[in-house]
Order: C-alpha cells, then structure tokens, then sequence
C-alpha cells in the first residue's frame, strides 16, 4: 500500500460532494439521488508528491475521482498524461479484473475519492437511475475509444475486449440507437438502427438520408440550435414524431430522445428511436370504429327513444308508403315537415330500409354548427389547415362512405358552402379542407328541413340548382294535430315508456282524457308531446295524472303558472323537477343555445348567468 491515509468525507459535506461528482464526465449523466447514494461509500484517500497510486501489473479493485491536486499516467519513464481535478482513472476495474496497464503516480499532493467495486456494481444492479446515467456515458466514450487509444496505447486485446462489452449493451437495447456527429455522419447504429434502415453498411452515411423531409428538418433544427447554443448539451425528446425510411423503401414511425455530447469542435448526438406504427394502426382502427359506434349509438338513442314511428292515420300512412317506394333506390330525399314532427325517424326509417342498413347513418344538423367550422365537420380537414387544426380529421361524408348521412335544417347550410354540397350529390366527390386531393366516396344523401327551401331560392338564400337536387322525392311529414288519433297512440306509448324509465306507475288515457289531447292543436308536435307526457310523470301521484290542468287550454293564457293545478301543493322535489324539465324544453327548442336573441334565457326570460347558474343547480348535462 502506498503513503496514504484514510478519513471521512469531510470536505463540505454530501451535498457539496453530490455537486462536484456532477460535474464529472463520468457520472455527468446520473441524477443527484442515485449520485447522494455513491458518496454514501466513498472513501478519500490522500497521496504526497510522489507517492505510488497505481502500479502497472496490479489487480484494481476501485476506480479514483481526483478531488483535488495532480497526477501522472505513465509506464516507468514514459508519460501518456496528466490528470488533475474532476478526472478520473483507473474505470476498468469495474467491469474486470485484468492488471493494470499502466502506473499512477501522484506529481503533487493530491486528495482522491476511492469508489470500491463492489459498491459500484451494487448500485448499477439495484438503481436503475444510476445504470442509466453510467450506460448513457459509456455510449459517448464509445466515440473516444480511439482517443484514448493513440493516448495509452493499450494493448489491441484489451480494446477488443472493452468494445465487445459496450456493443453488447448498445445492441442488446430494444430502440433503435445511432450516433452520429454535426456533420450528420453516423459513426454507430445497433442491429435495431441497422433493422429500421433496412442497410447494414450505415456508418459515415448522412443519417438525414433515412428521414422524410420535414423529420430530417427538425432534426436539422435541433442540432443547429445546439450548436448556437450555451454549450450545456441537450437531451431531450423529440417535438413530434419521425418517419424513417429504409434502404428497401419501408417507412416507420417512431419517437424517440436526442442527446449530445462534446465541445464545439468536436460534437456529436445520439438518436433513440422507437417504433409506434403498431400503436398508431391501433389506435386509428379504434378511433374510426369508435366514431362510427358512437354516432350509430347516438342516432338510435335520439332518433327513436323506443317508441319509433306510429303510422294509424292515414296521413302518416301515406309518409311510410313513400318511404318503401325510396328506401331501395339511391334517390336524395328531402323530408319536409315543422319542428318536431319526426323528420329524423323518417330518415333513420329509410336507412334501415335500404340496402345501406349496415353501414352507418350519420347526423349532422346544419344549424346548429358554426359556420366557420361546418365545412370542416362536413368534409374534413388536412393537418395545418387552420389555425388549430393540429391533426387531420375525418369528415361525416368520410365516415358515412357506403351508408347515408342525415342532413338535418339543410335549409340554414351556409350559401357559400352549397356548391361542394352540389358536387357531392352529382359526382360524389370532394376535396378536404386544406387538401388538394379529392376524395371519392359512396354515400345515400337524406335531407331535412322545416323552411321553404324554393321561396328560399327565390330570395337569393339558397341556390336553386342545389335546390332541385335535393328535391327529387320529397316526403312532407304532416304536423302532429293533422295525424287524427295517432295523437293518443303515441301518447300512450310515451306514458308506458317514461312509466318505466322514472320507475313511476302511470295508467292509459281514457277517453275523456284522448279528448282533450285530440283538442288540442300541438304547436311543437311529438317534440312536445314527449315533454308534455314526461313532465306529468314526474309530477304524478299514485299513477294518477290530473291531464286537464297539464293540457294547455287554448282559451287560456300559455304562461306556465296556469298549466300547472293550482290546487294541488307540490314538494320541493317535485317543484325542482318540474323546474328542470322546463329548462330542458327551452334548451331543446333553441338547440342548446342560451344567450342570445334565441337563446333559452330569452325564452324563459331570464339572464344567461342567472340560467347557467340553474343549469349547474340542477344537474343538467346535454346528451351526448
């Protein structure tokens, strides 16, 4: 053993030695913690001018940290190089136990920090933070093998023999990893690198080769930005994802980190790359079928809330009739009726009796989008195609390809966007917004709308020729007070279903009670109806429905204080449910609207704050 002595870390304490280890090319990349846990064990040792370290020949067990003064690296008379503070020697005996090849001599006094084997190995198999940090510097040694070569001259077995163990760990790694310096050359790729690039003879290649035009721009960026940097490096992960293409023309997609390492004149970067094409052809393949679930979901749940359509008079008769004469053809259909009547169940009727009925149908209703966003719903849109389109989408002619799409309120579609709408009908195409591609496809259009489309035309409001051809079958929905006793028959079945659904028992019209629904002129048609009928649910007791105090009497005021008996006491219960199924009437006639000149706090005459407020009160949501 050389003049030496042994004491504890006293210097400045764990943390003021934490920091100066960051500091340490060795351990520049391993964290704080796993760092606070090598001091743990550290020993110093301090060596006089002159003093023996290391002799050539000997077994290490330890690696050194020069805390402070300076040493030489030599074989007798030989110097291969100096050492001072922050550097280290002495490595290899961590990972095997050949002699040393070289003698370590103290030039002056010196104060080293001795890191035991044992203790190494240690904490690289129980923290994996700290093997990380040890690997990711050992893969930029890799580079300075050959300088540290030409330095030492160490024997052509023992560089072999370091090579093999780090290769080992960078080809054992799943994710692609390639080095490569500023000039972009690649100096190292492991057989994951050589597997996305399809080649193995990469190395001195332009790894930008292998990139598409914008992965290799961004990447061009990075390293531009490194190099006009503060010289601190980088390790960071990529903004978005790279598309690699390979020798043989295959692509991949993948995420990865960079890093770099060295000084300004010499510099380079290691790529990690992993492959997400499986994941994204997943999650693509679930995103479109759960679009076309939902939307099929929602149709059947709006659409028909289990009573669907009831057809005893001979008017509605007539509206089925016309609906198998088109349900087989390709015809457009423009289905014409007030608010209310059941324009939706007539189009989900002819989807369903169409040969189309496994595709789906999709909804849309046109007056209730943002004219500067419908045409994007309508017919998509191509990534950076507007402020805040950071991804392609998909439009509902897209996901209605092979079945029918519902064009609900057609007669509110913007005039600037009928012409596209036109070109779909007669040549079934389209382009995307932000695309120059036009987009074939094969979809059944239906159409809806309670307003004069031809008078319309006649103002300048809709373009005549779009017009004529949606005009092809029409089919008028009448108005529930001109359907005769269907009035009743859907009244019953409402009564039934909401019986169930509000777990309230409920008992049939009678004929008095038919009377007085028959009497009545129904100005918002099924819609009301079904508001009408759940309300009175809500509000019954004991089954028994007082209809004549929930009926609005035409000879009366239609305020809803006088639609409600004022004979009768209700709970606060009661009162808050009735409270919030008049607020859902009012949402439901402006379309969820509730500022505004047509909005629901007009409607009710209240403030927008002072109905959102209520809206929150009583757990209202929107369907979905």
């Amino acid at each position: 053993m050389p003049n030496s002595h042994q004491e504890t870390m006293t210097i400045s304490g764990p943390t003021q030695l934490v920091e100066f280890l960051s500091g340490v090319t060795f351990f520049s990349e391993v964290s704080k913690t796993s760092l606070l846990q090598l001091c743990r064990n550290l020993k110093q040792e301090r060596y006089e001018k002159g003093d023996s370290i290391i002799q050539k020949g000997e077994v290490g067990d330890a690696m050194y940290v020069i805390l402070d003064g300076k040493v030489k690296v030599h074989d007798k008379d030989h110097l291969y190089i100096m050492l001072s503070e922050a550097d280290c020697f002495g490595e290899y005996a961590l990972i095997d136990d050949e002699p040393r090849s070289a003698s370590v001599t103290a030039v002056k006094d010196t104060t080293l920090l001795k890191i035991g084997t044992t203790h190494f190995v240690e904490l690289m198999s129980l923290d994996r933070g700290f093997a990380k940090g040890i690997l990711s510097v050992l893969i930029k040694r890799h580079r300075e093998l050959d300088i540290i070569q030409e330095r030492l001259t160490v024997s052509k077995r023992e560089l072999e023999l370091a090579n093999s163990k780090m290769t080992g760990l960078i080809d054992g790694a799943m994710d692609a990893i390639i080095m490569f310096d500023k000039n972009f050359r690649i100096l190292l790729a492991n057989a994951s690198a050589l597997d996305i690039l399809q080649n193995e003879d990469v190395i001195q290649r332009n790894i930008l080769f292998f990139l598409d035009e914008e992965g290799a721009d961004m990447l061009e960026n990075l390293v531009q930005s490194d190099e006009s940097g503060n010289g601190k490096g980088m390790n960071t992960y990529l903004p978005k994802m790279v598309k690699v293409i390979g020798s043989m023309d295959r692509e991949t997609l993948n995420e990865g980190t960079i890093s770099s390492y060295g000084n300004d004149k010499d510099k380079f970067y290691t790529l990690i790359l992993r492959n997400i094409d499986e994941r994204i052809q997943a999650e693509s393949k679930i995103t479109s079928l759960t679009n076309q679930a939902q939307y099929l979901q929602e149709e059947i749940k709006e659409l028909t809330s289990g009573y669907g359509i009831i057809a005893k008079d001979r008017s509605m008769k007539e509206v089925l009739n016309l609906v198998e004469q088109v349900a087989h053809t390709r015809a457009t259909v423009l289905i014409q009726g007030e608010t209310g009547t059941g324009k939706e169940l007539v189009a989900r009727a002819i989807h369903m009796a169409s040969n189309r009925n496994e595709r789906p149908l999709i909804r849309i209703n046109c007056g209730a989008i943002p004219e500067n966003l419908i045409e994007s719903e309508l017919f998509g849109h191509e990534k950076g195609a507007f402020t805040g389109a950071t991804s392609s989408r998909k439009g509902r002619f897209l996901l209605a390809d092979k079945g029918t799409i519902f064009l609900d309120e057609i007669g509110e579609l913007p005039l600037a966007l009928q012409p596209k709408l036109l070109r779909v009908i007669q040549e079934g195409e389209f382009d995307p917004v932000g695309s120059s591609t036009t987009v074939k496809v094969d979809v059944r259009i239906i159409a809806a709308t309670h307003r004069d489309l031809l008078q319309l035309s006649n103002e300048g409001k809709f373009r005549e020729d779009l017009y004529y051809r949606l005009n092809v079958f029409p089919i008028p929905v009448p108005a529930l007070r001109d359907r005769g006793k269907d009035v009743c028959l859907i009244a019953n079945q409402m009564i039934e279903l909401f019986s169930k659904k509000l777990n309230k028992p409920a008992q049939s019209l009678t004929k008095e009670q038919e009377r007085l629904f028959l009497n009545y002129k129904w100005p918002g048609n099924v819609r009301e109806l079904q508001n009408l009928v759940e309300r009175a649910i809500i509000v019954s007791q004991e089954g028994e429905i007082q209809w004549s105090s929930v009926i609005p009497n035409p000879n009366q005021s239609s305020s809803a204080e006088q639609l409600i008996d004022t004979a009768q006491v209700y709970t606060a219960e009661q009162w808050s449910e009735m409270e919030k199924d008049n607020i859902l009437r009012a949402l439901k006639q402006t379309e969820w609207k509730i500022s505004g000149k047509n909005g629901a706090a007009s409607l009710l005459g209240l403030k927008p704050t002072t109905l959102t407020s209520k809206i929150k009160a009583l757990g209202i949501t929107r369907p979905v």
